[in-house]
């Protein structure tokens, strides 16, 4: 089957009505009938016809690219030219391969529409109730989300990300996502979304910095994982991502970006400060820590102005009403978890007071830790604190 050049690269020639390319009569030139021969440049569609008596006939078309043109035809013209497709013919003997790529191809760009839980049953995991609830209940349901993964320890947060993340693939939602997490994490993630969820993260360290073609890492590619003090510490990697966009940023372990009020003002860390920036490169953005609260009310609004600047503005006063967080958060403890059946996903913790006594070597060490303390922390509060305004916890 020979093909033309089209506007839109190679086009091959379509199989006229009677099952291939077949000689046309001038009585078969009607409007909407696509015939190849009328001009060298390749195929023309017939847009109207005015007959010259009975052997020549004045065709008006447009050619490959749109533009109009005009042609007096005789009947021995009719040996060069050969019907390619008309808007009345139709022909089902073309390859049948292509017709299944492209059904297949529409069929999972909408397959999210018809299953509820596409990324579940297109990946290697087996999830469990609280996992699933936390995904499709409570976070793709957030346009944009900004929230915080509250759940203990053993909840399985990277499988919620992971399977969150195939979802927005699945949706268009999501082309450029960052993953941030303390530096002995970084392999654990890459590993678990490939192994899980083929999603091919790529790490982002110094060396891969210095050997980007663009030097700036960042721009070139789209699924990253990055170590958090690596981003924290480093004002030129900072300066890089302000200059990128990104649908999602994960951030684990993000109760470290910390930061609390001293004298009147906030006392910043630089984890804190890269968790300001973060916030602002993305329109998904979600934290996830099993330890989001350090018992300090006015700490952990601090740490939620990360997701909602405009609702934890200013300093926390003790009289004042409690900002909801019920749309923000979600936090499930252990004896919470449950697995399909009902049982519990993990055994009963039962905690009670154990008593003993010390020896008198015993006894004098716990007192002079327990001075010494006191003394140190003291002396901290006094100082304004362990870190300056910018420094790093």
């Amino acid at each position: 089957m020979v093909a033309y050049e089209g506007p839109w690269g190679t086009i091959p020639k379509v199989k006229g009505i009677a099952g291939g390319e077949r000689l046309v009569k001038l009585e078969e030139l009607v409007k909407g009938t696509v015939v190849d021969g009328v001009e060298p440049d390749g195929p023309v569609t017939v847009v109207n016809v005015e007959w010259n008596g009975t052997d020549s006939v004045e065709v008006f078309y447009k050619d490959v690219s749109g533009g109009p043109g005009s042609q007096l035809l005789y009947r021995f013209n009719e040996a060069r030219m050969k019907i390619l497709g008309g808007a009345e013919e139709w022909a089902f003997d073309g390859d049948g391969r292509f017709f299944r790529l492209a059904a297949e191809a529409k069929r999972i760009k909408m397959a999210y529409l018809f299953d509820a839980l596409l990324a579940v049953h297109t990946s290697l995991v087996d999830p469990y109730p609280h996992q699933i609830s936390a995904v499709y209940e409570r976070m793709l349901r957030k346009q944009p989300l900004r929230f915080l993964l509250a759940d203990d320890p053993g909840a399985g947060k990277t499988i919620m990300a992971g399977l969150l993340m195939k979802e927005l693939v699945a949706r268009g939602d999501l082309e450029r996502c960052m993953v941030v997490c303390p530096g002995s994490l970084v392999e654990q993630w890459q590993d678990e979304l490939w192994q899980k969820f083929m999603l091919p993260f790529e790490i982002v360290a110094r060396e891969q910095i210095e050997a980007s073609r663009t030097g700036n890492p960042f721009a070139e590619t789209n699924l990253v994982i990055c170590r958090l003090d690596h981003l924290s510490r480093n004002e030129g990697v900072q300066e890089m991502l302000k200059g990128t966009e990104w649908d999602l940023i994960v951030v684990d372990e993000a109760h470290k970006m910390s930061a609390s009020f001293s004298g009147g003002e906030i006392n910043r860390t630089k984890r804190y400060g890269l968790g300001e920036l973060l916030s602002g490169l993305t329109r998904h953005f979600l934290l996830m820590s099993a330890t989001p609260h350090n018992g300090k009310e006015e700490d952990f609004q601090l740490f939620m102005r990360l997701l909602d600047q405009d609702r934890f503005e200013g300093r926390f006063r003790q009289r004042a009403r409690r900002a909801s967080v019920s749309d923000l958060m979600r936090r499930m403890i252990k004896e919470d978890l449950r697995k399909f059946d009902g049982t519990k996903l993990f055994p009963e913790r039962y905690a009670h007071t154990v008593g003993y006594n010390l020896s008198s070597d015993e006894a004098n060490l716990y007192e002079e830790v327990t001075d010494y303390v006191r003394r140190e922390f003291n002396r901290a509060e006094a100082a304004g604190g362990a870190c300056g305004p910018s420094g790093s916890r």
